[in-house]
């Protein structure tokens, strides 16, 4: 639709595109009709009294008059700078973080966020500490349901709400049961898979499992809430829904977000669809304002524009000061994304990820992260954080063993450790305690038959992502048969291969797996 004569000249010139135009168009009223619906033109007015408003197929824009030095103002927000002319009042982002860091903070949530490195960019930060010192503040964030468990990339946004609950504040946690089925685009090549309401909803049960552990719901003034975005946004009436909010988002702004300049530059589709997830995303945080009385918005730092985004929407629909605290993306010390491991995802769900493997992922981490992990997911003071961060040369493993315990225990509870420990003491050390905990794969002997590939053993564990990869490790020396060194590819599992019913297989030194005989 971008491509459109219209929409080109409109961009190209500066004029300011409101939502609701390409939508009408896309709806293929005719032109002919021309009309401004009083709604759209009210809402128009809205950025500025003087300004020309234009009507076409159902819907307006603005086109800002000539002003020879336009007045820049710092707004309330802090993140979102205005620009005032003659005409209108234009809002936009600004492209980098606020400067947070400098703040002395008054409120102990606050505090927490800058001394343990949760805090990337704030709208407003004196005024939301401020309010912080003086009274509980309902703040939420949003985990759409794309998949049956968290993975431990969400971890940090979950710690986020932990500390806001701990430091007497509300958390609201947001499940996306409706954005889900549009699908955010941010940091995505492609558009996500489409699910339907049966999968969401199967999604939605899993992934509430790790709140129940960190959290405390109920319905006291500091107690968690869990609400489903699906309640509103299934219900809104779409025409309706575009004459209220279309004339408040601009394409012009809507286009300069990293999700969707990003996706643009590769020459990869954005669907319409994918588009409205800004949009949505502004109204739930609107949607929440008027419900519960939330007044913060908080979220990873890829999504600081749909989070002005929202902020700018409560402040012109409900004229309430509301905020945005965004935290920073984790990577590890080598540039990759956290949440992956070399075997796959790392879920949070104990029935989609072991214990043992969780403490594993935690257990191997490099040693340049070990203190910043340690601060983010940790409760342990800073002071012991600052002590184990002078740990050198192997004493370092000892800090690595408090953050894989310390992570295990807040998950899965303290109950786990005492069998974790004997089956590291078992890999590592040749301790011989049992491997109970290891991920295990059940086979028959009629499977086993008279080889069974290796390779797809190794696929199955998750050891590498296919066949190839495997293949790889083996010719590399990485694979190994209860400790012994996989000579070749074609290798197979026999009958004989097992003791006592049992097989180890291992990649490398640090991941492993327990092949079990019917």
């Amino acid at each position: 639709g971008l491509q459109s004569a219209s929409m080109r000249s409109r961009l190209s010139a500066g004029t300011v595109a409101v939502l609701s135009v390409p939508v009408m168009i896309s709806l293929c009223l005719p032109r002919a009709a021309a009309f401004a619906p009083a709604s759209a033109l009210a809402s128009a007015r809205r950025w500025g009294s003087s300004a020309r408003v234009h009507g076409r197929g159902g819907g307006a824009w603005l086109k800002p008059q000539a002003a020879a030095a336009p007045l820049l103002r710092q707004a309330a927000t802090g993140g979102v700078r205005m620009m005032a002319t003659d005409a209108a009042e234009v809002v936009e982002v600004s492209t980098g973080p606020v400067d947070v860091q400098s703040y002395e903070a008054k409120s102990s949530f606050v505090k927490v966020m800058q001394e343990r490195g949760f805090v990337h960019s704030c709208t407003n930060i004196a005024e939301l500490d401020k309010k912080m010192s003086e009274g509980v503040v309902t703040a939420y964030l949003g985990f759409d349901a794309t998949a049956s468990s968290l993975h431990v990339g969400s971890l940090l946004q979950i710690m986020i709400l932990r500390h806001l609950q701990k430091c007497g504040h509300k958390p609201i946690v947001l499940l996306g049961g409706g954005t889900t089925k549009v699908g955010d685009p941010t940091g995505k090549d492609a558009s996500r898979k489409m699910l339907d309401d049966d999968g969401i909803a199967a999604n939605i049960a899993g992934i509430r499992q790790p709140f129940d552990k960190l959290l405390t719901f109920g319905d006291g003034p500091t107690e968690a809430k869990m609400v489903n975005n699906d309640e509103w946004l299934s219900e809104l009436k779409y025409l309706e829904f575009l004459r209220d909010y279309g004339p408040l988002f601009t394409i012009n702004r809507m286009l300069s977000f990293d999700s969707v300049k990003l996706r643009l530059a590769r020459e990869n589709p954005l669907t319409f669809l994918e588009f409205n997830y800004m949009i949505l995303q502004a109204y739930d945080f609107l949607e929440l304002n008027r419900r519960y009385g939330c007044t913060l918005q908080m979220g990873g730092s890829d999504q600081w524009g749909n989070m002005v985004n929202g902020v700018e929407l409560c402040r012109r629909c409900e004229k309430q000061e509301v905020y945005a605290m965004t935290a920073p993306l984790i990577a590890t010390a080598d540039g990759k994304k956290m949440g992956k491991s070399e075997g796959g995802a790392v879920w949070l769900n104990a029935d989609m990820l072991k214990p043992f493997d969780y403490w594993q992922f935690w257990r191997n981490t490099q040693d340049a992260d070990v203190t910043r992990f340690l601060k983010l997911f940790t409760e342990l003071p800073i002071s012991l954080i600052d002590d184990l961060a002078k740990l050198e040369g192997s004493m370092v493993n000892e800090a690595k063993k408090i953050l894989a315990d310390e992570c295990t225990k807040l998950l899965h509870g303290p109950e786990v450790l005492p069998s974790i420990h004997m089956t590291a003491a078992s890999l590592f050390a040749s301790g011989g305690g049992a491997m109970d905990d290891l991920p295990t794969i059940e086979v028959s002997k009629e499977e086993v038959g008279e080889g069974m590939p290796l390779i797809d053993l190794f696929v199955k564990f998750g050891f590498g992502s296919s066949k190839s990869e495997v293949r790889k490790l083996i010719q590399g020396g990485g694979a190994r048969l209860n400790d012994e060194k996989i000579e070749g590819i074609s290798a197979t599992l026999t009958l004989a291969s097992f003791d006592a019913g049992k097989v180890k297989l291992s990649m490398g030194k640090k991941k492993h797996g327990l092949v079990v005989l019917k």
